[in-house]
């Protein structure tokens, strides 16, 4: 038998919680859309922060996620796309803008267009 594990997502953009039973290592954000659930992702690889959340209580692994640093993930943020459950959890969704700049600083998007595109002529 297959233990179910408690997971509630703070859904920050839709202004609602959200929680359902998803079975022991399955992936979290696949789990809710099967249910009709419409959460933020783009990629659905760990490449991107689209999807990031905060963890606010438990553990989720997202050993296959690449997005994020260890710094970012150490600090309790996740990606729901790769991230599977294995115990009760319970998580908030962040803007996308605000954990690529805690990773990457505000100055990066000013360095690129400072540098011009390749592409210009």
């Amino acid at each position: 038998m297959t233990s179910l594990h408690k997971i509630t997502i703070h859904h920050r953009q839709a202004g609602r919680t959200i929680t359902f039973d998803v079975p022991d290592g399955e992936y979290i954000l696949r789990s809710f859309e099967s249910r009709g659930e419409q959460l933020p992702f783009s990629c659905r690889n760990g490449c991107c922060t689209t999807c990031a959340v905060r963890i606010l209580s438990g553990e989720m692994d997202q050993t296959a996620g690449i997005g994020l640093s260890k710094e970012m993930r150490d600090k309790g943020y996740g990606l729901l796309c790769v991230a599977r459950a294995t115990g009760d959890l319970e998580v908030e969704t962040q803007d996308e803008d605000e954990v690529y700049e805690m990773q990457f600083g505000k100055d990066l998007g000013s360095i690129k267009s400072k540098a011009g595109s390749p592409f210009d002529l």
